[in-house]
């Protein structure tokens, strides 16, 4: 998993898996969702996102079951 933020674009990319994109779905006018040919998840871009997310705020947790 990648996360990438341009701030001179003011876009957030976050890319779940590397693969052949198959179809881009506009969730809303500043948000797209790429998918695979069996319909999983590659990429979310969020345009703006600065507006729209605690940029500056990020942070990972991984939680062992």
């Amino acid at each position: 998993m990648k996360i990438k933020y341009f701030q001179d674009t003011d876009t957030l990319y976050i890319e779940f898996k590397a693969g052949e994109v198959a179809e881009t779905k506009d969730l809303d006018e500043n948000t797209l969702l790429d998918l695979d040919r069996d319909g999983n998840i590659c990429t979310i871009t969020v345009e703006h996102a600065s507006e729209r997310a605690d940029i500056p705020h990020f942070s990972f947790e991984q939680v062992v079951a």
